[in-house]
């Protein structure tokens, strides 16, 4: 998740060297991108692992077994599923979230590569969630890491141009994490066929529709509240984005610290899943319970802690990606908002993960719900009555806030026993 880290930092970097323009463009796209990741990931993703650290906790092999060719076939048809909704719908969605002009072609030259490989995003996401639910974290954490480092540099070589390569610009960029992210996905196919797994992909596994119920039930209510996330950042986006590009371009270099701060979370919230989904499968509610709390005190002490330090030194991360004036004092100013409301995110969505193990998960998006209705009310009241950048921070710093503590009540209220 460190290495995951550096990318999203790289990457920003690399744009920031094509300029403001495609910063923005950036600001329009990162969030859509994220949430493929988020859904692949930490949604369905948590589903799989969910599903198969139970059938393994209790005892279920086979089942365990022939859930991988479900998780399979749902990464496949999704990540088909994005890569149609973009090759048609990309320009009129940007388009609606404010991209105009030379920023929205920056952004369509990213996405209409990047989404073009979403099967493969997919693939990684889900079959790594399947060799964590087996408790294996250390051969996804391997393939992943080299998969990031693959990125820095192919992003690196194919956006910005090295030797007799000339420079793709974003569309170079995109190639990178398409590139790399194929390479993983074949990794994984290979390795669930190979006698180094506990789990096996069996192609021949009869299809059951209870299987494939058994990863939906926790990936789609689990997907409620990533969009629910993401929607809410796309919401601001788009209010943001009538403050002209400089202010688009600095909020794009705070939130994507924000959309950084997730895979740290994430490392936790994996972390925790299968351990809770294997214990409440053995009918260890106690432990499971036990589990969540400290996984998510520990994200929130991290993460918290580098919120409060952008909150102080704000150049420390703004000054990487920009020098112009304006676009650093728009993202001095959200961190000097939104950053100490950071441990507050991590704790509610470290306990999302938990939440995902034990297939209870209305909470946490009821969490969701009310931060996206809080976030969304206050800013349309803010564009009607001549609000500042600054305001609207103040808003998203409350939802934050909101988001852990409801979180946090509803798992302290919940019942895991099945």
């Amino acid at each position: 998740m460190t290495a995951a880290a550096l990318v999203s930092i790289a990457e920003t970097w690399y744009v920031g060297q094509l300029g403001i323009m495609s910063l923005a463009g950036m600001a329009l796209v990162f969030p859509l991108v994220m949430l493929q990741q988020m859904l692949s990931a930490g949604s369905m993703g948590g589903g799989i692992t969910s599903a198969i650290s139970r059938a393994l906790g209790s005892g279920n092999s086979a089942k365990a077994n022939a859930l991988v060719l479900h998780a399979a076939l749902i990464a496949l048809g999704i990540g088909l599923f994005f890569t149609l909704l973009f090759s048609l719908f990309g320009p009129a969605i940007f388009s609606a979230l404010g991209g105009k002009d030379e920023a929205l072609e920056q952004c369509l030259l990213y996405a209409r590569v990047v989404f073009a490989g979403a099967v493969c995003i997919w693939l990684t996401n889900s079959l790594a969630a399947v060799i964590r639910g087996s408790g294996n974290m250390r051969t996804p954490s391997k393939c992943l890491l080299f998969t990031c480092l693959a990125q820095v540099i192919l992003s690196a070589i194919f956006g910005l141009g090295l030797g007799p390569i000339p420079s793709f610009g974003m569309a170079g960029i995109a190639a990178g994490v398409l590139i790399s992210f194929t390479g993983s996905a074949l990794y994984f196919l290979w390795f669930l066929r190979s006698k180094n797994s506990t789990l096996r992909l069996s192609f021949s596994s009869p299809l059951s529709k209870e299987l494939f119920l058994d990863i939906l039930k926790v990936g789609g209510i689990s997907s409620i509240s990533t969009v629910l996330t993401v929607a809410t950042i796309l919401i601001v986006t788009r209010l943001i984005s009538n403050f002209g590009p400089e202010a688009l371009a600095g909020y794009g270099i705070g939130t994507r610290l924000e959309f950084l701060l997730v895979p740290m979370t994430f490392a936790f919230g994996v972390a925790c899943l299968p351990m809770v989904g294997m214990a409440l499968g053995a009918n260890m509610v106690e432990r499971a319970k036990k589990v969540a709390w400290m996984g998510a005190l520990m994200s929130a002490a991290l993460v918290g802690s580098i919120g409060l330090v952008v909150m102080v030194w704000p150049g420390l991360w703004a000054n990487l990606f920009s020098s112009n004036p304006m676009v650093l004092a728009s993202a001095s100013q959200y961190f000097w908002v939104v950053g100490p409301c950071y441990g507050f995110f991590a704790l509610g969505l470290c306990l999302y993960f938990a939440s995902q193990g034990a297939g209870k998960l209305w909470g946490p998006v009821m969490a969701g719900t009310f931060r996206l209705v809080l976030v969304s009310a206050g800013g349309v009241w803010l564009s009607q009555n001549n609000g500042s950048a600054e305001q609207m921070f103040m808003v998203i710093a409350i939802g934050m806030v909101c988001y852990g503590v409801l979180t946090a009540l509803a798992v302290w209220k919940t019942n895991w026993a099945r």
